[in-house]
């Protein structure tokens, strides 16, 4: 996710009064439809063929059971349960990962569903049939959906289309800082294009770094003004003081008119939407923040699914384990393994493996080139040729092969197959309290770090996108990290 997120989900804190959507999400909404029918058709019909060889005539298993009915009615009730879920609902689909989970969620249920009713009727309905049916529909629905974000996506980057105009209400530094936060990520379906600012100060615009100029149009008095001169599809309220719970309540009902969005941008910033629930209490709706979860049945679930997929990474992969080890050995000197003492959780030290990818004692060449260094904050050192780099290095790690070791690491619990970047324990003296919260965690192969750049990034941009893992992971993210991890080291980006 992402997000993750951020990453896996920008838009995350923003919450939506609900409203009209625009016109591009409805007909996205509606194509999709179209397309999971076709998925579930598909879905469906595969099971059907291969458990009983045909999609017509006699496969009946029962004396009471037609396939080909109960295939029909498989996937007018599948479609349906997408439907009852809110799968396509406008506030999900297009980002972030509750989309896919209302996918599961309803497709969960349908089966749960045919099993209840096939045990309480004695129907007897071929296990072979639901289990190919399962995974398989999953499967292509997820892959629908993703496809048709890609589509979204290239819409946006080439052509700006499907995009929501947003008027943000709020100070300046609010405007900055959402400005900021939604440019960040190219996915978002959010563009900034005015704002009104609260208070007496005359401005024409505000300069947000990294985005341009942002045209204002008055304070808050002149909103819908505002929204007719920029075409805005969302009016988004970030933190102000100014306009009260009652202010906000009268701009629902203006924009309500002109059937545009109202947004609430609660200023809390890098936590997630799973985190995020909305309470009603005494008629105010109360945004409580769930506490970060580190411990319990989900640290469980993330061990077992470290073990799970090390393990399995580790067998398939023995042959290149193999070859690479003989590469390593016949092209240079020095053992086939680099050890270095790296920081884990809580601050404790441990030993990292990775295939060698520079000359033996490179640590010991440091001095002589740090002022090649090409990291912005100077806490990490980074050189896109490093002269100490061997031939062979330079091959692994542009496909990061050099770190499949580290799932030895996984293994032995130093580390986690998704998490933050594990740090030098020279960089940690570094921290202040802010950056020291990633050690809270296991460090991880891959994580948001891995796929948002890699070496490519910032300090600050690294210790941000560790600092939203830590305070948001979920084995969802995990899944999805690992997933865009294979994209990220197939780009090469920001890999040297």
């Amino acid at each position: 996710m992402t997000a993750v997120n951020d990453r896996l989900d920008v838009a995350a804190n923003i919450v939506a009064i609900p409203a009209k959507a625009p016109a591009w999400q409805r007909g996205y909404a509606r194509r999709l439809v179209v397309l999971d029918a076709l998925g579930v058709l598909l879905a469906v019909g595969l099971a059907q063929w291969l458990r009983f060889g045909g999609l017509t005539g006699e496969v009946t298993t029962s004396p009471y059971l037609d396939y080909p009915v109960v295939s029909a009615a498989l996937v007018v009730v599948w479609t349906l349960a997408l439907t009852i879920n809110h799968s396509r609902s406008p506030r999900v689909i297009g980002s972030g990962v509750e989309e896919y989970r209302r996918v599961w969620l309803g497709t969960l249920a349908v089966f749960g569903g045919v099993a209840i009713f096939s045990m309480l009727f004695k129907l007897e309905i071929a296990r072979g049939y639901l289990m190919i049916a399962l995974p398989a529909g999953i499967a292509i629905l997820v892959l629908i959906r993703w496809l048709a974000r890609q589509v979204v996506v290239q819409a946006r980057r080439k052509h700006g289309r499907c995009i929501t105009r947003v008027l943000v209400v709020g100070s300046a530094s609010a405007v900055r800082d959402l400005t900021s936060s939604l440019a960040r990520d190219p996915r978002s379906a959010y563009e900034v294009v005015g704002a009104c600012i609260p208070g007496p100060a005359p401005r024409t615009q505000i300069d947000v770094p990294g985005v341009g100029a942002i045209p204002t149009f008055g304070d808050e008095s002149n909103v819908v003004g505002a929204v007719t001169a920029t075409s805005s599809n969302a009016v988004a309220v970030t933190a102000t003081e100014r306009l009260d719970g009652r202010g906000i309540r009268d701009l629902s009902w203006e924009l309500e008119k002109l059937d545009i969005d109202l947004l609430v941008a609660p200023g809390v910033v890098d936590i997630a939407g799973p985190r995020l629930q909305m309470r009603p209490v005494a008629g105010l709706p109360l945004i409580h923040v769930e506490k970060p979860q580190y411990h319990g049945a989900k640290r469980f679930q993330k061990r077992l699914f470290d073990i799970m997929f090390s393990s399995s990474v580790l067998l398939v992969g023995l042959p290149v384990l193999g070859i690479v080890a003989l590469a390593v050995k016949l092209t240079s000197r020095g053992p086939v393994f680099y050890k270095q003492e790296r920081i884990g959780l809580d601050g404790q030290p441990f030993q990292m493996i990775k295939f060698r990818t520079m000359v033996d004692g490179a640590d010991k060449l440091v001095g002589n080139l740090a002022a090649l260094n090409e990291s912005d904050g100077g806490v990490l050192f980074k050189i896109r040729q490093d002269p100490r780099v061997t031939s062979v290095g330079r091959i692994l790690r542009k496909y990061s092969i050099d770190e499949l070791p580290q799932f030895i690491n996984v293994l032995k619990r130093d580390m986690s197959v998704v998490g933050p970047r594990p740090p030098l324990a020279s960089e940690v003296k570094t921290y202040d309290d802010y950056a020291r919260r990633r050690l809270l965690v296991r460090p991880g192969i891959t994580g948001l770090w891995q796929i948002s750049g890699r070496s490519d990034l910032t300090w600050e941009d690294s210790v941000r996108l560790d600092l939203f893992y830590v305070e948001n992971w979920s084995m969802i993210s995990d899944l999805l990290i690992a997933i865009k991890t294979v994209k990220a080291i197939l780009s090469h980006t920001g890999a040297y």
